[in-house]
Protein backbone atom coordinates (compact mmCIF):
# COMPACT_ATOMS: atom_id res chain seq x y z
CA UNK A 1 0.00 0.00 0.00
CA UNK A 2 1.19 3.50 -0.81
CA UNK A 3 2.49 5.22 2.33
CA UNK A 4 0.28 7.94 3.71
CA UNK A 5 2.05 10.96 5.09
CA UNK A 6 0.98 12.97 8.09
CA UNK A 7 -0.98 16.06 6.97
CA UNK A 8 0.65 19.44 7.67
CA UNK A 9 -2.33 20.67 9.70
CA UNK A 10 -4.03 18.55 12.37
CA UNK A 11 -7.47 17.25 11.54
CA UNK A 12 -10.23 19.05 13.46
CA UNK A 13 -13.16 16.89 12.34
CA UNK A 14 -14.44 13.73 14.01
CA UNK A 15 -14.29 10.42 12.12
CA UNK A 16 -16.74 7.52 12.23
CA UNK A 17 -15.07 4.19 11.42
CA UNK A 18 -17.54 1.45 10.41
CA UNK A 19 -16.07 -2.03 10.88
CA UNK A 20 -17.19 -5.63 11.09
CA UNK A 21 -15.23 -8.83 10.50
CA UNK A 22 -12.24 -8.08 8.24
CA UNK A 23 -9.03 -7.57 10.26
CA UNK A 24 -6.82 -7.24 7.16
CA UNK A 25 -8.71 -4.44 5.41
CA UNK A 26 -9.53 -2.78 8.73
CA UNK A 27 -5.84 -2.46 9.55
CA UNK A 28 -5.10 -0.65 6.29
CA UNK A 29 -7.92 1.86 6.68
CA UNK A 30 -7.04 2.37 10.34
CA UNK A 31 -3.46 3.24 9.40
CA UNK A 32 -4.75 6.12 7.28
CA UNK A 33 -6.96 7.30 10.14
CA UNK A 34 -4.04 7.02 12.56
CA UNK A 35 -1.94 9.26 10.32
CA UNK A 36 -4.71 11.85 10.15
CA UNK A 37 -5.14 11.83 13.96
CA UNK A 38 -8.79 12.87 14.29
CA UNK A 39 -9.52 14.55 17.65
CA UNK A 40 -12.54 12.29 18.15
CA UNK A 41 -12.82 8.75 16.81
CA UNK A 42 -16.11 6.87 16.75
CA UNK A 43 -15.93 3.13 16.09
CA UNK A 44 -19.10 1.20 15.26
CA UNK A 45 -19.16 -2.56 14.75
CA UNK A 46 -22.05 -4.89 13.98
CA UNK A 47 -22.32 -8.13 15.94
CA UNK A 48 -21.26 -11.51 14.62
CA UNK A 49 -23.72 -13.77 12.82
CA UNK A 50 -24.41 -16.94 14.77
CA UNK A 51 -24.68 -18.86 11.49
CA UNK A 52 -21.07 -18.02 10.50
CA UNK A 53 -18.51 -20.29 12.14
CA UNK A 54 -15.51 -18.35 13.42
CA UNK A 55 -16.98 -14.94 12.72
CA UNK A 56 -17.27 -13.98 16.41
CA UNK A 57 -13.49 -14.32 16.73
CA UNK A 58 -12.89 -12.11 13.69
CA UNK A 59 -15.31 -9.48 14.95
CA UNK A 60 -13.56 -9.39 18.33
CA UNK A 61 -10.12 -9.28 16.68
CA UNK A 62 -11.13 -6.20 14.68
CA UNK A 63 -12.36 -4.39 17.79
CA UNK A 64 -9.29 -5.32 19.83
CA UNK A 65 -6.91 -4.22 17.09
CA UNK A 66 -8.39 -0.75 16.83
CA UNK A 67 -8.55 -0.08 20.56
CA UNK A 68 -5.03 -1.37 21.12
CA UNK A 69 -3.47 0.76 18.37
CA UNK A 70 -4.87 4.24 19.00
CA UNK A 71 -1.57 6.00 19.76
CA UNK A 72 -2.58 9.65 19.44
CA UNK A 73 -4.52 11.86 21.82
CA UNK A 74 -8.21 11.63 20.97
CA UNK A 75 -11.62 11.04 22.44
CA UNK A 76 -12.88 7.54 21.69
CA UNK A 77 -16.50 6.41 21.51
CA UNK A 78 -17.61 2.89 20.57
CA UNK A 79 -20.85 1.29 19.46
CA UNK A 80 -20.19 -2.46 19.58
CA UNK A 81 -23.29 -4.50 18.82
CA UNK A 82 -23.86 -7.82 20.59
CA UNK A 83 -26.32 -9.01 17.97
CA UNK A 84 -26.01 -8.84 14.20
CA UNK A 85 -28.30 -6.19 12.72
CA UNK A 86 -27.15 -6.44 9.11
CA UNK A 87 -25.92 -3.71 6.80
CA UNK A 88 -29.22 -1.83 6.61
CA UNK A 89 -29.74 -1.25 10.31
CA UNK A 90 -26.19 -1.45 11.67
CA UNK A 91 -24.74 1.19 9.34
CA UNK A 92 -27.67 3.61 9.36
CA UNK A 93 -27.97 3.29 13.13
CA UNK A 94 -24.24 3.94 13.58
CA UNK A 95 -24.37 7.09 11.45
CA UNK A 96 -27.36 8.37 13.43
CA UNK A 97 -25.46 7.63 16.66
CA UNK A 98 -22.47 9.54 15.29
CA UNK A 99 -24.55 12.61 14.48
CA UNK A 100 -26.25 12.50 17.85
CA UNK A 101 -22.84 13.64 19.13
CA UNK A 102 -21.35 15.63 16.23
CA UNK A 103 -22.52 18.53 14.07
CA UNK A 104 -20.47 17.27 11.14
CA UNK A 105 -18.15 14.39 10.43
CA UNK A 106 -16.22 12.08 8.12
CA UNK A 107 -17.30 8.47 7.56
CA UNK A 108 -15.11 5.56 6.47
CA UNK A 109 -15.89 1.87 6.09
CA UNK A 110 -13.40 -0.91 6.72
CA UNK A 111 -12.50 -1.42 3.05
CA UNK A 112 -12.12 2.19 1.87
CA UNK A 113 -8.50 3.34 2.18
CA UNK A 114 -8.14 7.13 1.80
CA UNK A 115 -5.10 8.93 0.44
CA UNK A 116 -3.41 11.91 2.11
CA UNK A 117 -5.76 14.43 0.46
CA UNK A 118 -9.04 12.85 1.50
CA UNK A 119 -9.36 14.22 5.04
CA UNK A 120 -8.49 17.80 4.06
CA UNK A 121 -10.85 17.62 1.08
CA UNK A 122 -13.71 16.57 3.35
CA UNK A 123 -12.88 19.06 6.10
CA UNK A 124 -12.49 22.00 3.70
CA UNK A 125 -15.84 21.27 2.08
CA UNK A 126 -17.61 20.73 5.38
CA UNK A 127 -16.49 24.21 6.31
CA UNK A 128 -17.21 25.74 2.89
CA UNK A 129 -20.76 24.42 2.57
CA UNK A 130 -21.80 24.26 6.22
CA UNK A 131 -24.45 26.96 5.83
CA UNK A 132 -25.25 26.25 2.19
CA UNK A 133 -28.06 23.71 2.02
CA UNK A 134 -27.64 23.28 -1.71
CA UNK A 135 -25.02 20.70 -0.71
CA UNK A 136 -25.79 17.68 1.48
CA UNK A 137 -22.92 15.30 0.87
CA UNK A 138 -19.12 15.32 0.37
CA UNK A 139 -17.69 12.37 -1.56
CA UNK A 140 -14.08 11.30 -1.27
CA UNK A 141 -14.03 9.05 -4.32
CA UNK A 142 -14.42 9.66 -8.01
CA UNK A 143 -15.50 6.52 -9.84
CA UNK A 144 -15.29 7.84 -13.35
CA UNK A 145 -16.76 11.29 -13.67
CA UNK A 146 -15.40 13.34 -16.55
CA UNK A 147 -14.20 16.51 -14.87
CA UNK A 148 -12.31 19.73 -15.27
CA UNK A 149 -8.83 18.78 -14.10
CA UNK A 150 -8.16 22.34 -12.97
CA UNK A 151 -11.00 22.31 -10.44
CA UNK A 152 -10.69 20.70 -7.02
CA UNK A 153 -14.22 19.34 -7.18
CA UNK A 154 -17.68 19.69 -8.67
CA UNK A 155 -21.34 19.16 -7.84
CA UNK A 156 -23.51 16.29 -8.99
CA UNK A 157 -26.86 14.73 -8.12
CA UNK A 158 -25.21 11.36 -7.53
CA UNK A 159 -23.49 10.88 -4.13
CA UNK A 160 -20.65 8.38 -3.75
CA UNK A 161 -20.10 6.70 -0.38
CA UNK A 162 -16.62 5.17 -0.49
CA UNK A 163 -15.34 7.65 2.06
CA UNK A 164 -17.64 10.61 2.59
CA UNK A 165 -18.77 13.36 4.94
CA UNK A 166 -21.90 15.29 5.84
CA UNK A 167 -23.59 17.33 8.55
CA UNK A 168 -26.01 16.35 11.30
CA UNK A 169 -28.62 18.80 10.05
CA UNK A 170 -28.61 17.04 6.66
CA UNK A 171 -28.60 13.54 8.10
CA UNK A 172 -31.62 14.33 10.32
CA UNK A 173 -33.77 14.09 7.16
CA UNK A 174 -32.69 10.48 6.66
CA UNK A 175 -35.15 7.64 7.08
CA UNK A 176 -34.98 3.96 6.21
CA UNK A 177 -38.62 4.22 5.18
CA UNK A 178 -38.34 6.61 2.26
CA UNK A 179 -41.46 5.29 0.56
CA UNK A 180 -42.08 5.19 -3.15
CA UNK A 181 -39.95 7.58 -5.18
CA UNK A 182 -41.90 9.02 -8.07
CA UNK A 183 -40.56 9.90 -11.48
CA UNK A 184 -40.88 13.58 -10.56
CA UNK A 185 -37.72 13.25 -8.47
CA UNK A 186 -35.82 11.63 -11.33
CA UNK A 187 -37.34 13.71 -14.11
CA UNK A 188 -33.92 14.94 -15.20
CA UNK A 189 -32.59 11.41 -15.68
CA UNK A 190 -32.92 9.63 -18.98
CA UNK A 191 -34.39 6.15 -19.40
CA UNK A 192 -33.58 3.44 -18.48
CA UNK A 193 -31.78 5.06 -15.53
CA UNK A 194 -35.02 6.75 -14.43
CA UNK A 195 -36.77 3.39 -14.37
CA UNK A 196 -33.88 1.86 -12.42
CA UNK A 197 -34.24 4.30 -9.51
CA UNK A 198 -38.02 3.98 -9.42
CA UNK A 199 -37.69 0.18 -9.35
CA UNK A 200 -35.16 0.39 -6.53
CA UNK A 201 -37.59 2.43 -4.42
CA UNK A 202 -40.29 -0.20 -4.89
CA UNK A 203 -37.94 -2.91 -3.58
CA UNK A 204 -36.61 -0.76 -0.74
CA UNK A 205 -38.11 -2.72 2.15
CA UNK A 206 -36.49 -5.97 1.01
CA UNK A 207 -33.04 -4.53 0.20
CA UNK A 208 -30.49 -4.96 3.00
CA UNK A 209 -28.74 -1.64 2.54
CA UNK A 210 -28.86 1.94 3.80
CA UNK A 211 -27.30 3.95 0.99
CA UNK A 212 -30.15 4.08 -1.53
CA UNK A 213 -32.22 5.73 1.19
CA UNK A 214 -29.51 8.36 1.61
CA UNK A 215 -29.55 9.05 -2.14
CA UNK A 216 -33.32 9.52 -2.01
CA UNK A 217 -33.00 11.76 1.05
CA UNK A 218 -30.67 14.08 -0.83
CA UNK A 219 -32.88 14.09 -3.91
CA UNK A 220 -36.05 14.79 -1.96
CA UNK A 221 -34.35 17.76 -0.32
CA UNK A 222 -32.89 19.06 -3.61
CA UNK A 223 -29.31 18.67 -2.45
CA UNK A 224 -26.18 18.15 -4.50
CA UNK A 225 -23.03 16.23 -3.65
CA UNK A 226 -19.48 17.48 -3.93
CA UNK A 227 -17.19 15.03 -5.73
CA UNK A 228 -13.41 15.50 -6.11
CA UNK A 229 -11.93 15.91 -9.57
CA UNK A 230 -9.71 12.89 -8.93
CA UNK A 231 -10.15 9.80 -6.82
CA UNK A 232 -9.02 9.80 -3.15
CA UNK A 233 -10.21 6.31 -2.14
CA UNK A 234 -9.09 2.77 -2.93
CA UNK A 235 -11.66 0.09 -2.22
CA UNK A 236 -9.72 -2.98 -1.10
CA UNK A 237 -12.79 -4.99 -0.18
CA UNK A 238 -13.56 -6.73 -3.45
CA UNK A 239 -13.74 -10.43 -2.52
CA UNK A 240 -16.27 -13.21 -2.01
CA UNK A 241 -16.56 -12.39 1.69
CA UNK A 242 -17.76 -8.84 0.98
CA UNK A 243 -21.40 -7.86 1.46
CA UNK A 244 -21.77 -6.09 -1.88
CA UNK A 245 -18.40 -5.87 -3.68
CA UNK A 246 -17.97 -9.53 -4.57
CA UNK A 247 -16.88 -9.09 -8.20
CA UNK A 248 -13.07 -9.18 -8.03
CA UNK A 249 -12.87 -8.47 -11.77
CA UNK A 250 -14.75 -5.17 -11.48
CA UNK A 251 -12.89 -2.22 -13.00
CA UNK A 252 -13.52 -0.40 -9.73
CA UNK A 253 -11.53 -3.03 -7.81
CA UNK A 254 -8.33 -1.70 -9.37
CA UNK A 255 -9.20 1.99 -9.18
CA UNK A 256 -6.22 3.81 -7.68
CA UNK A 257 -5.70 7.25 -6.20
CA UNK A 258 -5.89 10.09 -8.71
CA UNK A 259 -7.46 7.95 -11.41
CA UNK A 260 -10.65 8.55 -13.35
CA UNK A 261 -11.76 5.16 -14.62
CA UNK A 262 -14.56 5.56 -17.21
CA UNK A 263 -17.70 4.00 -15.75
CA UNK A 264 -20.95 4.19 -17.67
CA UNK A 265 -22.88 3.19 -14.56
CA UNK A 266 -22.14 6.47 -12.79
CA UNK A 267 -23.09 10.02 -13.56
CA UNK A 268 -23.07 10.45 -17.33
CA UNK A 269 -25.37 13.40 -16.98
CA UNK A 270 -22.69 15.95 -16.16
CA UNK A 271 -23.31 17.63 -19.49
CA UNK A 272 -27.10 17.45 -19.16
CA UNK A 273 -27.87 19.78 -16.29
CA UNK A 274 -25.69 18.38 -13.50
CA UNK A 275 -22.37 19.75 -14.73
CA UNK A 276 -19.76 21.29 -12.49
CA UNK A 277 -20.15 24.89 -11.53
CA UNK A 278 -17.34 24.88 -9.01
CA UNK A 279 -14.43 24.94 -11.43
CA UNK A 280 -13.96 28.71 -11.20
CA UNK A 281 -15.55 29.31 -7.81
CA UNK A 282 -14.39 26.39 -5.72
CA UNK A 283 -12.29 28.17 -3.11
CA UNK A 284 -14.67 31.04 -2.50
CA UNK A 285 -16.38 31.68 0.83
CA UNK A 286 -19.93 30.42 1.32
CA UNK A 287 -21.29 33.95 0.77
CA UNK A 288 -19.28 34.43 -2.41
CA UNK A 289 -20.27 30.96 -3.60
CA UNK A 290 -23.96 31.74 -3.04
CA UNK A 291 -23.68 34.92 -5.10
CA UNK A 292 -21.93 33.06 -7.91
CA UNK A 293 -24.61 30.38 -7.87
CA UNK A 294 -27.37 33.00 -8.14
CA UNK A 295 -25.66 34.40 -11.23
CA UNK A 296 -25.40 30.90 -12.72
CA UNK A 297 -29.06 30.22 -12.00
CA UNK A 298 -30.01 33.43 -13.75
CA UNK A 299 -27.94 32.42 -16.75
CA UNK A 300 -29.58 29.00 -16.74
CA UNK A 301 -26.33 27.11 -16.35
CA UNK A 302 -27.48 25.08 -13.34
CA UNK A 303 -30.80 23.89 -11.96
CA UNK A 304 -32.28 24.46 -8.54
Amino acid sequence: MTSIYTPPAPLQTAVLFLVFNRPDTTAQVFEAIRKAKPPRLYVAADGARSSKVGEAEKVQAVRDFILQNIDWECEIKTLFRDQNLGCKYAVSGAITWFFDHEDQGIILEDDCVPDEIFFKFCEDNLCLFKSNFTVGHISGCNLGYVTDAESAGFLTKFPLIWGWATWADRWKNYSLDQGYITSSITKDFKSPENRYWVDISIKMESVDTWDYQWVFTLWKNNMYSVVPSSNHIKNIGFDLEATHTKNTKSELASLDYGQQTPNKAVDKYLNNGFESFLSKYYRLTVTQFALKKIKLLIKGLVKV
